[in-house]
């Protein structure tokens, strides 16, 4: 065999791959219309119904694994990572309806334990007992009620103005950080949590370590009657629902099956699409799976937060604070059942390119044919990768192997899991194929004795 440079051969290279693939498609069509009884055992049993059967099982289960797969890494995200469960609830510091609440209920909760208007009128009255005259006790007591709703203003002021500064925003995240366990422990039901879930579904807060800042505020700018304000023991209630225990236990159970549930379900695609008869099909019948069970889970939660707020209390909760407080918990899930269903949509969309298709196929050879255009002009400009080009076209499937290997590491393994990455990894990926497309050199040859005009090219 004697190896050609001619580079007018390079013009027949696209048409080639294109007929190649043409016969390749005819060929399998034609070996599935062959009738079981004449092809061989292995041929018989490796076309049979029963691994298309056992491909669409394994597909469906692994499509019903992916919404759990995603709450279960959620919350074992929230669980076991602190610097994301900081940044997940320390914004809700600066929250204006988060501000509010908090501030409302702190006021609410000083006025139930210290009686003002009793101590103004004590006050007033102690002062009229050292002699005043008719006239000025007379307006001395006019001024008990305006008094004593004067100091309630100014605590309401003093109480706002700590909630919305960054003294507080700090304090809320450096609570978060330090107790970081209490969450675990909420979980749990350990009576100790600063979270805490009754037997009746109530989520509460405990007050009590806003209350003793807001008392160390209030002695500082002399108000002396705030050192009376007792350490108080009370949990506000932000939320109740029957369903709390039920979601305790599931959560629980998303835990613990955070860690290898999400492989689980990648696992049962990925078997389905091996032991399928057309795998390019079953890649892309996988890919809806998928992607139907994030549309499936995305609508789920907006379903839930409907319910969630319409179940709480507008005396307890305002609907505002339920909205905040339900996107604060599910905006993780959420981004990552985007990113899947991206990812899915992509995979879905390369398996069909890449699959045996009429339509994909003559995109294939078109593009195929522009890269040996690209290629034809280059060369005859004296541009060649020579023998490496030689050597990039003979391990052309082990290139591409590897740019798909990569590609799936960074879509499993790097993390937070986003649309942006996902079409970033396939568009880089994309590219890399195309410039390696590009790069490569088929080697073409022909027999030393064969005809000028029907020269035999190596492609595939």
């Amino acid at each position: 065999m004697a190896r050609l440079t001619n580079t007018e051969l390079l013009q027949r290279i696209a048409a080639l791959e294109e007929e190649n693939a043409s016969l390749r498609v005819q060929a399998g069509t034609a070996a599935e219309d062959v009738p079981t009884a004449s092809l061989p055992a292995t041929e018989k049993h490796r076309r049979s119904w029963a691994w298309t059967l056992l491909a669409t099982v394994l597909i469906v289960v692994g499509s019903i694994l992916a919404p759990l797969a995603v709450v279960a890494s959620w919350a074992k995200v929230q669980l076991t990572d602190t610097d994301s469960f900081v940044a997940t609830y320390a914004p809700l510091a600066h929250d204006p309806d988060v501000q509010s609440f908090i501030t409302d209920q702190t006021v609410k909760a000083v006025q139930e334990n210290v009686d003002i208007p009793q101590i103004t009128s004590q006050v007033i009255d102690g002062i009229t007992q050292l002699g005043t005259g008719p006239v000025a006790t007379k307006a001395l007591d006019s001024l008990k009620a305006p008094l004593a709703q004067g100091i309630v203003s100014l605590m309401q002021s003093t109480v706002q103005r700590f909630v919305a500064s960054d003294a507080f925003a700090q304090v809320w995240q450096q609570a978060l950080r330090t107790s970081h366990d209490q969450l675990i422990a909420t979980m749990q039901n350990n009576p100790k949590s600063a979270i805490t879930v009754g037997s009746n579904g109530s989520i509460g807060i405990q007050l009590a370590p806003i209350i003793d800042r807001v008392k160390q505020l209030l002695v500082a700018k002399g108000l002396t009657f705030a050192s009376q304000i007792p350490s108080v023991d009370r949990t506000i209630t932000v939320a109740q629902s029957s369903s709390i225990p039920t979601l305790q236990l599931f959560y629980g159970l998303a835990v613990a099956a955070g860690a290898w549930l999400p492989w689980v379900a990648i696992g049962l695609l990925a078997l389905g699409v091996l032991v399928a008869r057309r795998r390019a099909l079953a890649l892309v019948w996988a890919s809806v799976g998928l992607g139907l069970a994030m549309a499936l889970t995305l609508a789920a939660i907006a379903g839930g937060r409907l319910v969630f707020i319409a179940s709480v209390t507008p005396s307890l909760v305002p609907s505002a604070l339920a909205r905040t407080l339900f996107s604060t918990v599910t905006d993780a899930m959420i981004d990552t059942a985007v990113a899947v269903l991206v990812l899915a949509i992509a995979v879905a969309v390369v398996g069909w390119f890449a699959g045996p298709f009429s339509v994909p196929r003559r995109l294939r050879g078109f593009f195929g044919s522009g890269v040996a255009w690209v290629r034809q002009s280059a060369e005859r400009h004296g541009i060649t990768t020579g023998r490496a080009g030689e050597w990039m076209y003979a391990q052309r499937v082990l290139l591409r192997a590897v740019v798909a290997v990569i590609a799936a590491a960074v879509v499993l393994f790097v993390r937070p899991l986003t649309p942006s990455l996902i079409i970033w990894t396939l568009v880089l990926a994309a590219l890399v194929v195309a410039v390696l497309e590009l790069l490569q050199r088929p080697v073409i040859t022909v027999p030393e004795k064969a005809d000028e005009e029907t020269p035999v090219v190596t492609v595939s």
